[in-house]
């Protein structure tokens, strides 16, 4: 019933901007953190961004610190990612992830720890 759907990838110069959106339905997540993962080729799955239910305190990646920035609204069951000055090591597939439990505090940055996940949306960065 309940699922993620993410969108917004594409292909981009290095230096370039998108904005991804994950997009829920089936239920309401209000009251659970959300965070993105990634996965490029050959590597495993990494903690990009998350965000509490709130809405406030998100949590970056040293890697992406400075460049992402995640966002929620929650009167339309949606987190956002918005990507500036994408470099090529930013390529993978975005992964949208709903936590398992509500009120967590503080976020994880574990996968295990998400129990809803979208289908993922391809970033691909040229140099």
């Amino acid at each position: 019933q309940a699922q993620l759907e993410e969108s917004g990838g594409g292909l981009v110069q290095a230096g370039g901007s998108l904005r991804l959106s994950c997009a829920a339905s089936g239920r309401t997540f209000s009251t659970y953190n959300m965070a993105w993962f990634r996965q490029a080729p050959g590597k495993e799955r990494e903690f990009v961004a998350g965000i509490l239910w709130s809405g406030i305190f998100p949590s970056y990646a040293s890697s992406v610190k400075g460049r992402f920035t995640i966002s929620r609204d929650n009167a339309k069951n949606t987190v956002y990612l918005q990507v500036n000055n994408l470099k090529p090591e930013d390529t993978a597939v975005y992964y949208c992830a709903v936590d398992r439990v509500r009120y967590r505090s503080p976020l994880s940055t574990r996968g295990p720890d998400y129990g809803y996940w979208g289908q993922g949306t391809q970033v691909t960065v040229s140099s």
